[in-house]
């Protein structure tokens, strides 16, 4: 399948385009960039150096991908962003290239379906089937796991976390971790219960929702410390994967954990 490249689109010598690819008018592709088989830019797409964008993904018209960040610390360094397959990317989007202080790569995974004016800062690391609403915004070196869904007009502070397959409500604060499995809300976000619908969604079990509920009420809900009721989860419940990997997320958290 031929590419297909519009005669206003400017486009680096040194860029990689396979099969299939459609650029749109007025695009401009930078150096070094790797634009995989069947990806469409629309029209009006900015792509920076170092970005790599994967197989049949759709970014829409004024989105901007791979800039400097917006970190003083940066003074030019060679870094990049690595956005996944099967992507939808809409309208005035931004994702920056790395800073330093981290690995070097802003990271988007698969399967992810971002709105219009989201922004996903520098050295972010997304995973797959995230939904971001409208105006949703990252901070630096968030880090998202996989099947989250982000409300419209939140703004997530930086190096925080969001476990898998939790649901973060709109106009929403995220200043400490979200646990994976759990809803969050508030200008402050505060934990309301288990994602029980969205786990339904995804073929989570009767048995393992009933599982995660009863963590959720012996971790958030009760009166003990955090370390008194890990033992007693642990001491409680099966050790499923799931309850070893909210277990986990909790332990590993640096911001402190959303209650």
């Amino acid at each position: 399948m031929e590419n297909e490249i519009h005669a206003s689109a400017i486009i680096h010598p040194e860029v990689t385009i396979e099969e299939g690819v459609f650029i749109g008018p007025f695009c401009i592709v930078g150096k070094d960039v790797h634009i995989k088989k069947g990806t469409r830019l629309l029209s009006n797409v900015i792509i920076e150096d170092n970005t790599e964008i994967g197989e049949n993904c759709v970014v829409y018209p004024f989105t901007t991908i791979g800039l400097p960040p917006q970190d003083l610390k940066y003074k030019g360094e060679k870094t990049g962003v690595h956005i996944g397959n099967n992507n939808i990317i809409r309208e005035y989007i931004t994702i920056h290239r790395a800073s330093v202080g981290g690995d070097g790569v802003t990271t988007i995974g698969d399967n992810n379906f971002l709105m219009a004016y989201v922004h996903i800062a520098h050295d972010c690391k997304i995973g797959s089937q995230i939904i971001m609403a409208n105006a949703a915004t990252l901070g630096g070196h968030v880090a998202v796991e996989n099947c989250v869904v982000i409300g419209g007009l939140t703004a997530v502070h930086q190096f925080t976390r969001i476990g898998a397959y939790a649901m973060v409500g709109g106009f929403t604060g995220v200043a400490q971790d979200i646990p994976p499995y759990m809803m969050a809300s508030g200008a402050r976000a505060k934990l309301f219960g288990l994602n029980t619908i969205g786990l339904k969604r995804h073929g989570f079990t009767d048995s393992t929702i009933n599982e995660l509920k009863k963590a959720y009420k012996i971790l958030f809900r009760g009166k003990r410390t955090m370390k008194d009721a890990i033992k007693k989860v642990q001491e409680d419940l099966p050790y499923t994967d799931e309850i070893k990997h909210i277990i986990e997320f909790i332990q590993k958290n640096k911001r402190g954990i959303c209650r």
